[in-house]
């Protein structure tokens, strides 16, 4: 007498469904392609890479014509072709920072976010990938963007009191830091965007963050303002990529940490929310 037994476990083969097997490396795949299938993308990219590499210029043609004249602003007068170059990072760092926003709040806005979360369940990879992924472009273009504009810069001041090279002392550190402040400032677009899912919100508290709170505490009582303005973001970013500092600001490595502080802080919020709240 046979006894017959039945697998109750269907095989892929017997079903005809493919099995499918959620990877880091996947997810970083499906993210690189949605951030390049998006046009503003580009477009956002490009605008950093243009204000990066077109208003230093312009800066250092004015500083040009304007040396010796007699009228002009004396803070402006101390500028180096450093300074110079990396005028276009107040706009830059909007750009990229709205990049970060509208690639995590624009799946929200879209809806296709729900479609995301279905295929990786564990959400957090999706944040992680998105910030690594945008971080990564955004440092790629800006460095390039601040090395290209120094270029033209140290070109355009030579023989005057501005004139810098790759061989004084802070100058590669200050690119590199300027570079590193953006790429931060876009993964910290990234978690405001997934924090709040709001492509107006995200972009409202990142200008107000960046420009609008330092200058409230200009208005502050000195004692304050020299206790809270140096670790505001905008602050201590600008002390990561200035080559001389006053003595109310950070040091490159202190303002780094700062940075990553706040950097942190925001990933951490936007992490409790995508795995505690509905997509």
């Amino acid at each position: 007498m046979s006894t017959l037994t039945t697998d109750t476990k269907a095989s892929p083969a017997v079903t005809g469904r493919p099995v499918y097997r959620v990877t880091g490396r996947g997810v970083l795949a499906s993210e690189w392609a949605k951030l390049w299938s998006l046009r503003s993308s580009w477009v956002i990219l490009g605008l950093g890479l243009l204000f990066l590499v077109g208003f230093g210029p312009i800066a250092a043609i004015r500083y040009r014509s304007e040396l010796g004249s007699g009228h002009m602003n004396p803070d402006f007068a101390r500028q180096n072709a450093v300074g110079l170059s990396l005028f276009g990072t107040n706009f830059a760092q909007l750009a990229l920072g709205v990049l970060g926003v509208l690639v995590t709040a624009g799946e929200y806005s879209t809806g296709l976010i729900r479609s995301t979360l279905a295929a990786v369940p564990r959400r957090l990879p999706v944040l992680w990938s998105k910030a690594a992924i945008t971080g990564l472009v955004s440092l790629v273009v800006a460095t390039a963007g601040v090395f290209v504009a120094f270029l033209f810069d140290s070109r355009l001041v030579a023989g005057t009191p501005g004139v810098m090279g790759f061989s004084h002392a802070g100058v590669v550190r200050s690119l590199l830091g300027a570079g590193l402040y953006l790429c931060l400032i876009s993964v910290i677009g990234i978690a405001l965007g997934a924090l709040l899912r709001s492509v107006a919100g995200g972009i409202s508290v990142l200008v107000a963050a960046l420009m609008l709170i330092p200058g409230l505490v200009t208005l502050l009582p000195d004692s304050w303002r020299d206790g809270i303005g140096p670790y505001l973001p905008s602050n201590a970013g600008d002390s990561m990529f200035a080559v001389t500092r006053d003595a109310t600001a950070l040091a490159p490595g202190t303002g780094l940490l700062v940075l990553l502080g706040w950097t942190a802080l925001t990933l951490t919020g936007a992490a409790y929310r995508l795995t505690r709240g509905d997509a």
